[in-house]
């Protein structure tokens, strides 16, 4: 079983990066648990778009999607949501990151995943 948390700037646009990483990943699993913030857009869709495709009889996917709770939190969501992402998924293989420049959300989910004890691969921008 392989447990990937993916964490990326919705304005993310290589869909190839995402996809071979995630192909990489999970090469020899059996079963894939996938978690992501469902961005509409971004790492966290073309995340969303792999588990379509590499889900098969043999080798399901098994996707748990986070979105932000704008109306409920504000500003905050981002942040709320990313945090709950970290915690409820303690037990993830690797957070896999894709920041694009400052990325404040990304950055900080990536941190905050690290301070929890979490293996992250930023696959982005180093800054």
């Amino acid at each position: 079983m392989m447990k990937l948390v993916v964490t990326g700037s919705r304005d993310w646009g290589d869909w190839y990066l995402v996809w071979n990483a995630l192909d990489v990943f999970t090469a020899m699993a059996k079963k894939v648990t996938l978690v992501h913030g469902n961005c509409p857009t971004g790492a966290d869709k073309q995340a969303d778009l792999w588990s379509e495709k590499a889900s098969w009889p043999t080798r399901p996917v098994k996707v748990l999607r986070y979105p932000a709770q704008w109306e409920l939190h504000g500003k905050a969501a981002g942040p709320i949501r990313n945090q709950q992402m970290v915690d409820e998924n303690l037990d993830a293989d690797y957070v896999l990151a894709f920041p694009l420049g400052e990325s404040r959300g990304t950055r900080g989910c990536m941190e905050y995943a690290r301070k929890e004890g979490l293996t992250v691969v930023n696959l982005g921008e180093k800054l």
